[in-house]
């Protein structure tokens, strides 16, 4: 096919029933910029024989370097099949799994995606992530097992046990697709019989009818319902390809069923039912019959289709039989150039024989057309889920904005639909390639007339050459300058001007309209993620988290280049010029203020790598805080923060993706040299139960202590309870509070970590009832909140834990942290955090407590001095993670004159307590009346701050404390040969093996294991040169772990002593961690300087 103009595609983009939007999904090198070439050369844009060296789709240098794609691209591609033409709108994404963030903004704006797998690796955990990425965002995917010729030239496998391989890999990827179809119908029907539940409460249906009712939880009947034939892939149904990229070739079972249907004079239908599976041909009886394992017969797949390939490659490359070659041509139809035939590499002439018998484009393409669903087959389900942002569930919004579904369903590209467009993700252009500052090409006159124009010049330069020459005896050797200098004059500014435009570069963004036109110019409305179309269609301008924008261009993106479109209609993508002061990374655009922000893209890689960043010269700083802007909004995953000790730090997906931060801020946005700190590593402080062995495993209760170290000192302010209760009175002598520290169970500090969303809005909710606002939550929301907390009910079992829920204070660092500040002062009575679901439950009773008017003023400062202890613990000022501080005592102690103030007096005072909750009014009265002597904002409720937060971190300290590593899933494929190597590399940094298995049918070990982001750095690369490039390791954040070793340790048993001596001096990990943050921040570390120093300088020897 010839290169396809750009009025074609334009007069394509008009019909969204032959429209596809797909993008490619694998783990890295599985094939995907391969595949993506063959797609392209279809088209003309590159020659077929590049196909796969050119790797056209990455067009940055270091993606060229690497050999990875590192930032997703689009590009558009006319496909005719028969007599319908269908425009193929290709995204093409990374495989590593840095970049995974690049996959999800790929995602969302497509209705399909090409599934990659290496046919010798099989499923990879990146193809697992793809998948639940594709499933999460309700894209249809196909399927394509590629790098067959791996194991014909590699693996040497024969037809009949490539046939074996490829039925494995195709079970592995239909378990992954069906684990998460079986986890959406369970969800599914979680859900009903919640809704049930509620219409049995209100009475509408009987106990009977309710299925919540049955004593026997059947897991089996959602699934039995469920209409699952459409989800799994299977070659029969026409959406799987089987190819070799690199070889151009690619095939699915429908070609081969055409071909060999005439041959056989076997019905093709009947054919592409038979030739995948159990069935062989019965050549007597000329018949296809099952049970070709059973009878040891070969099955029609490899009979018919792999054993074709096998001989042709065979005879090509390993043979290389001029004749068997010459017929095999002859018999395929097949005519290749002579210069291919003669060249010295045998690929050559495989690609030329192939490309033309199996075009792995031609397969692809019609699959993809055939199989993936148009812009017009949006479902409905898909479209609910985009609009229920946050907490709100699409039946709870306005009307008019569920009317807008329809204006999604319709795809409609009239001028009265409303345009609605999603933008994923932004990112830089240099203003040269843009299409308006480009060169367009000449016309035929145009270049007539500058050919004149030369001829012209030429004439006049040979003619004042002359004249010069003849004047040369009379002339000066100065007078020719003036001759020169106004050409030199004249050159000047022509040079300065693309030397001003090399600076310049401009932002696009990379869009689909879901509905509407979009045209250049055009003005719409920027939903923030916050927005509410219900407070949109009330209140008049300004509205909040809405503002208004403007298109200044639109573009066609072709890879490489841009091309500019005055309109684009509706299932398209695009992008667009001059968003980038009103979008930052993603957003919802429309015409209608009735559309609700979409939901937030789900990134599956969480950003842990830290940096902080200066410049070489100070003086350059400006120049680096716009280029970490620029960085931030061009980079989907990226996060710039300026910390309290003002360093301005990178936050990254892992150490590749750093990198190409790193650079892109030199050479793109800051231009700049820039100075980058180590790595900035996360920990966190936690406490645990007392230890019942020591370091040498011995019981503790049997050891006599020789020493006892890690003792908080006493003072007259500060008291240590054996029990592990630390009093503190505040300098003034005015407060006294008691402060336990509890670990939390590790279910728990998870729960909590995960549902830090949800924690955020109880407190907004929380805060809104202190100002005297109501906020409004969904009953999703408030149902979410219910589960939280008889979850925790669940998990908080036993003694101390008794009723815990109900007094949960706070939850910690910045409110929504996996910490806990628990009530547990005798007689003290404040809501609970819970009081949102109270109130529902209350308005539903009809009686309202009346607890808030017990609120104590200094109430806010013990939260204020939690939420600081919190953020920077003890050991080394890293945040707290999975600890509770139970508040046990709170004494106020003020001169009698104060006490008829108000609430803020002391609760062992019966009397006072009795006045303050009959009348809390007269209090009040009383406290505006004679001028407030203890102010609740005043320098009382500072030293009550520091009081409540040093309690804290003293109770942390009288428990035994440890440090918490993040850590990285880590999975390996290795062959057998290096296996050592790979374990040797992991247990010199700390990681831990997990699991090891082989992969079936081939020599890969795949070892899972778990590694300290902390020893993560340069890992990589130490294994590839360990191993000789044989090994390379995947990488993703999965956890907090708790490191064993106490930081502080030191020997305190005789059997310690024996066994580590008297200095202990051998490594701890957890001290070497700590102390590495400790000197990062500038905090005292304790250790010696010089060691076993032998000799002394004195004076008496320095003369």
């Amino acid at each position: 096919m010839g290169h396809t103009s750009l009025d074609k595609i334009k007069a394509l983009q008009k019909n969204p029933a032959n429209v596809r939007n797909l993008c490619i999904l694998a783990h890295v090198d599985h094939g995907k910029t391969t595949l993506a070439d063959s797609l392209v050369a279809s088209n003309g844009i590159i020659s077929s024989r590049l196909a796969g060296k050119l790797r056209y789709l990455d067009s940055r240098e270091d993606e060229q370097i690497r050999g990875i794609t590192m930032k997703s691209s689009a590009i558009s591609l006319h496909y005719a099949s028969g007599e319908k033409d269908y425009l193929i709108n290709l995204i093409d994404s990374p495989g590593h799994v840095d970049f995974s963030s690049e996959v999800s903004t790929a995602v969302r704006l497509c209705d399909g995606a090409i599934v990659i797998v290496d046919a010798v690796e099989g499923v990879c955990p990146q193809t697992q992530a793809v998948l639940r990425q594709a499933w999460l965002e309700n894209i249809r995917p196909v399927l394509v097992i590629n790098k067959i010729d791996r194991l014909i030239m590699e693996l040497k496998l024969t037809s009949q046990e490539a046939y074996t391989h490829l039925q494995k890999i195709l079970e592995q990827v239909n378990a992954v697709t069906g684990s998460l179809f079986t986890s959406k119908v369970l969800e599914d029907r979680a859900v009903k019989e919640e809704r049930a539940e509620e219409d049995k409460e209100e009475g509408d249906i009987k106990p009977a009818e309710c299925p919540g009712s049955e004593q026997v939880y059947d897991w089996s009947a959602g699934l039995e319902d469920s209409d699952d034939s459409q989800l799994y892939f299977s070659p029969d149904q026409g959406n799987v390809v089987f190819a070799s990229a690199i070889d151009g070739w690619g095939f699915s079972i429908q070609q081969f069923a055409q071909i060999h249907s005439q041959r056989m004079g076997i019905r093709a239908e009947v054919l592409l039912k038979t030739l995948w599976g159990d069935f062989y041909l019965n050549a007597k009886a000329k018949k296809i019959m099952k049970g070709a394992h059973a009878k040891g017969k070969k099955p029609l797949f490899v009979q018919l289709v792999l054993d074709n390939i096998w001989s042709l490659y065979d005879a090509v490359v390993t043979r290389r039989d001029k004749e068997k070659i010459e017929k095999m041509m002859m018999s395929l139809g097949v005519k290749v150039m002579t210069r291919d035939s003669r060249h010295s590499d045998p690929k050559v002439l495989l690609s030329a024989i192939c490309s033309q018998w199996l075009p792995v484009s031609q397969a692809v393409l019609f699959m993809v057309c055939d199989k993936l669903p148009s812009p017009l087959d949006m479902t409905s389900e898909r479209i609910e889920r985009l609009m229920s942002v946050g907490a709100r569930r699409f039946h709870s919004l306005p009307l008019q904005t569920q009317e807008l579904k329809t204006a999604f369903m319709q795809c409609s590209s009239d001028d009265t639909a409303p345009v609605i467009v999603f933008v994923s993700k932004m990112f830089m252009v240099d203003a040269k390639a843009l299409p308006q500052n480009k060169q367009r090409p000449l016309t035929q006159e145009e270049m007539a007339q500058r050919r004149e124009l030369a001829r012209q010049r030429h004439t006049e330069r040979l003619a004042a050459i002359q004249q010069t020459e003849s004047g040369e005896g009379n002339a000066q050797s100065g007078s020719t300058t003036p001759a020169t200098t106004p050409g030199q004059m004249q050159g000047l500014p022509l040079k300065a001007k693309p030397e001003e435009e090399e600076e310049k570069e401009t932002f696009v963004a990379f869009a689909r309209v879901y509905s509407g036109v979009v045209r250049r110019g055009q003005k719409v409305f920027v939903m923030g993620p916050k927005y509410d179309p219900a407070q949109g269609l009330a209140c008049l301008p300004p509205v909040p988290h809405l503002a208004c924008c403007t298109m200044d261009s639109l573009y066609l993106l072709m890879g490489r280049e841009l091309e500019e479109l005055e309109e684009v209609p509706s299932g398209n993508v695009l992008g667009i010029g001059g968003l980038e002061e009103c979008v930052l990374k993603s957003a919802t655009l429309s015409t209608s203020p009735a559309l609700p922000p979409f939901i937030p893209l789900n990134f599956e890689a969480t950003p842990i790598v830290r940096v902080a960043i200066e410049p070489k010269h100070p003086s350059e700083m400006p120049k680096l805080v716009r280029g970490m802007r620029l960085l931030n909004q061009a980079d989907p995953c990226a996060e710039v923060l300026i910390q309290e000790t003002g360093e301005h730090v990178l936050v990254t997906a892992g150490e590749v993706h750093l990198q190409r931060c790193l650079d892109d801020l030199r050479e793109r946005f800051a231009k700049i040299e820039i100075s980058a700190s180590k790595p900035i590593i996360p920990f966190r402080e936690t406490v645990i139960r007392p230890p019942k062995v020591d370091m040498v495993n011995e019981d503790l209760g049997k050891q006599q202590k020789v020493a006892v170290i890690h003792q908080v000192k006493e003072s007259d302010t500060l008291h240590l309870d054996p029990s592990g209760l630390v009093t503190l009175t505040t300098p003034n002598r005015q407060a006294t509070v008691g402060v336990r520290a509890i670990p939390l169970p590790e279910e728990v500090t998870l729960l909590l970590e995960g549902s830090a969303d949800l924690i955020r809005t109880l407190e907004q909710a929380g805060q809104a009832q202190r100002e005297g606002r109501t906020l409004d939550m969904s009953t999703w929301t408030l149902d979410a909140l219910m589960v939280l907390k008889s979850r925790l009910e669940v998990l908080l079992q036993g003694r101390k834990w008794r009723n815990a829920v109900d007094r949960i204070w706070a939850f910690g660092p910045r409110r929504y942290g996996p910490n806990i500040l628990l009530n547990s002062v005798e007689g003290y009575q404040r809501p609970s955090v819970w009081h949102c679901l109270e109130r529902e439950k209350g308005e539903k009773e009809g009686g309202a407590k009346a607890e808030a008017s017990a609120i104590r003023d200094f109430d806010n400062s013990v939260v204020s001095g939690f939420q600081l202890a919190t953020l920077s613990g003890p050991m080394c000022e890293e945040p707290l993670m999975g600890v509770c501080f139970s508040v046990e005592r709170w004494d106020m102690n003020f001169p009698t004159q104060r006490t008829h103030l108000d609430s803020v007096t002391e609760k062992d005072s019966n009397s006072l307590d009795a006045s303050v909750s009959e009348s809390p009014g007269e209090g009040a009265m009383a406290g505006a009346s004679h001028g407030r002597l203890v102010d609740c904002y005043g320098p009382f409720s500072g030293q009550l701050i520091a009081a409540v937060k040093e309690a804290c971190r003293h109770a942390f300290q009288a428990k035994p404390q440890r440090l918490m590593a993040a850590m990285y899933t880590c999975e390996i494929m290795a062959t057998a040969e290096v296996l050592g190597r790979v374990y040797g590399v992991l247990g010199k940094r700390e990681g831990r093996v997990l699991q090891e298995e082989m992969k079936e049918g081939t020599e890969m070990f795949i070892i899972k294991a778990v590694l300290p982001v902390a020893e993560s750095f340069g890992f990589a690369d130490e294994i590839r040169k360990r191993t000789s490039g044989l090994a390379s390791p995947q990488l993703v954040f999965s956890h907090w772990e708790v490191i064993s070793s106490d930081p502080s340790w030191v020997p305190t048993t005789e059997e310690e002593y024996l066994h580590f001596g008297e200095k202990a001096d051998s490594a701890n990990q957890a001290l070497k961690y700590m102390n590495g943050v400790r000197r990062r921040k500038g905090l005292y570390v304790e250790e010696k300087i010089v060691e076993h120093g032998e000799k002394q300088r004195t004076l008496s020897k320095n003369k």
